[in-house]
């Protein structure tokens, strides 16, 4: 039996010559075309992966119209799931057959920010499906350090969802929810929901989510966060107070990255409160800030930029524990001939929150 368990592990490897594969590949503004591109050669330190799953990011539109830089042509997607069926010679923590997801950041591992524990910042980072190849096609290469194994009871859908999860606990951490907190957020997508979900789970007594958008308004309170405010028909920083005996929340998180959103978070944060920056506004937005306030009012300002480390190890723990279930936040699925359709989707259909993409059995 033993023997028979050895020769299936090292048949993904063994039998895998495949040379050609189907990759979602943008050349420009709107171009994206579902065509045949050669299969990631690896290196020594390399896995190649067979893609399940890939979720879509809020930046992948952003990318696929133009707003955010990149250089094409670019496959995109770095939320995925996928069974390893290749690693290089030098390769050891993963074998063919082994389930996976990746930390989409790469980084040199040697410069000052690397070696303190800061790889989002090094000078030489390549983010998958941003910088370099990423995840909407039949196969993608990663780095073995990038590597995250996936337990045989999580499903394909779910193990897409690690990377967002982590991107959400990262700004969880900043943030250091106590128990008994009043957490406000504003925004009620994919990431606001989570972050209102991660909230209650750490002890907050009180959530409160500010959302325009009626659809999404009745997805918040299907999932069960507890104060939805309709921020088109209350003003949110009333409502905050209302459920504050007037003094605003403890700590206040902005998950739209709008400058009408941020400026809110001042008047919805209280004295000594804390503030997450965490929705992404566009790099030439600016707000009007007061200094003396921050002072006088002793706040706490904290962003979180995207998840990395162990945030992943916690994203897969929490699902596969089943104490944070993603098939709510999941609510539109393509199949890979459709990709294009499932990116114009989430960057237009602002009633759904995400969008995933078959791209393999």
């Amino acid at each position: 039996m033993a023997q028979d368990i050895l020769v299936n592990n090292q048949n993904p490897e063994a039998d895998f010559d495949q040379k050609v594969m189907k990759a979602a590949v943008l050349y420009g503004k709107g171009d994206l075309r579902l065509e045949d591109v050669p299969i990631p050669e690896i290196g020594g330190t390399d896995v190649l992966i067979k893609v399940k799953y890939t979720a879509i990011c809020g930046t992948d539109p952003h990318i696929y119209e133009g707003r955010f830089p990149a250089k094409l042509p670019l496959i995109l997607g770095h939320e995925f799931s996928g069974e390893v069926v290749k690693v290089g010679s030098q390769v050891s923590f993963v074998q063919p057959g082994d389930r996976v997801t990746a930390d989409i950041n790469i980084s040199c591992g040697t410069c000052y920010y690397c070696r303190h524990g800061q790889k989002l910042h090094c000078e030489k980072i390549t983010q998958l499906g941003v910088h370099v190849n990423g995840a909407f096609a039949e196969y993608v290469r990663v780095p073995e350090s990038n590597i995250h194994k996936l337990p045989e009871s999580m499903s394909w859908i779910h193990g897409a969802y690690i990377e967002p999860l982590a991107c959400a606990i990262s700004g969880q951490d900043k943030a250091d929810i106590q128990y008994g907190d009043t957490v406000a957020i504003i925004g009620g997508g994919p990431m606001g929901i989570a972050h209102a979900l991660l909230a209650q789970l750490k002890g907050a007594s009180k959530v409160i989510l500010s959302e325009l958008n009626p659809a999404r308004i009745e997805s918040a309170e299907n999932i069960s966060v507890e104060y939805v405010i309709n921020a088109g028909e209350e003003d949110p920083v009333e409502a905050v107070k209302r459920l504050t005996d007037g003094r605003g929340a403890d700590v206040v998180i902005e998950a739209v990255g709008s400058a009408y959103t941020y400026a809110q978070t001042f008047k919805l944060v209280r004295k000594g409160g804390k503030i997450l920056v965490y929705g992404a506004a566009p790099a030439d937005v600016s707000i009007p800030v007061s200094p003396f306030e921050i002072y006088s009012r002793e706040l706490t300002i904290v962003s979180s930029y995207a998840g990395t480390y162990d945030t992943f190890s916690k994203a897969i723990d929490l699902i596969a524990s089943k104490r944070f279930d993603p098939t709510p936040i999941l609510t539109n699925h393509f199949e890979f001939a459709d990709v294009k359709e499932g990116i114009e989707t989430a960057e237009h259909n602002k009633d759904i929150l995400k969008t995933v993409v078959k791209i393999s059995d």
